[in-house]
């Protein structure tokens, strides 16, 4: 579904990925994990189309995505909650939900989602007059996922799900993307909790300044020593 060859990216003259290789299959949940500054977000930046790659190639369903912008990307099946939510604060919970399916045209359609969404996120549907802004860190998070949610994506890209929130949300929010993954949704997924997104994911990759130095399935970098000593507390 998601293919990436040799990316490189970076912000002026500091280059961030060198030559990332990467892969989700159809239905498939991937885990990105490293330390700060390693360049995941930036990965997920250039699959997203918000940052063009200096080198290298993005390919979604077998397709290039090079000059295809982030909402020809939205309208192809790829969904982006980004770090720090960044909801629209001055915006209502419903306002902001339908900014996630801007791209459709299906009314039905888009009503039939928003009902789905509130019942996977029942404070929400508590929230749905109540300004962006205000909600809660934990309620935020729910919003920014809905409203990627909102776009039907056959790829959701999660950046740092869990940052910032308490340990009861963290585990809520994690059992939702569970099931958005039972349900069909192929997920790429960068946390800092690498323990907890090793055990929602079925294969890893670990990026360390910019470049892939591991790969494989989720629970044999569990157990491989050099990773927990790295990133899961030894």
């Amino acid at each position: 579904m998601l293919e990436l060859s040799g990316v490189e990216a970076g912000y002026g003259s500091v280059r961030v990925l060198k030559g990332v290789s990467l892969r989700v299959g159809p239905g498939e949940a991937v885990a990105l994990i490293g330390a700060n500054g390693a360049g995941k977000t930036t990965t997920l930046r250039v699959v997203h189309g918000l940052l063009e790659p200096s080198a290298g190639q993005v390919r979604f369903r077998g397709s290039t995505l090079a000059g295809v912008p982030t909402e020809a990307r939205v309208a192809l099946g790829m969904g982006h909650v980004p770090e720090g939510r960044q909801v629209f604060s001055r915006l209502t919970v419903r306002e902001n939900l339908r900014l996630g399916a801007y791209t459709r045209r299906d009314a039905a359609g888009v009503r039939e989602d928003l009902e789905r969404v509130l019942e996977v996120f029942p404070r929400l549907r508590e929230r749905l007059r109540q300004k962006g802004g205000t909600l809660s860190g934990g309620e935020q998070q729910m919003l920014a996922m809905g409203r990627a949610l909102m776009g039907r994506p056959s790829l959701l890209l999660l950046d740092e799900p869990s940052m910032g929130l308490a340990p009861l949300v963290v585990e809520q929010i994690f059992r939702v993307i569970a099931e958005i993954h039972r349900a069909g949704t192929a997920v790429l997924l960068v946390e800092q909790n690498a323990y907890l997104a090793l055990e929602l994911c079925s294969r890893a990759y670990v990026l360390t300044t910019g470049s892939v130095v591991a790969e494989g399935a989720a629970r044999d970098l569990l157990v491989r020593e050099e990773i927990r000593a790295a990133y899961l507390g030894g």
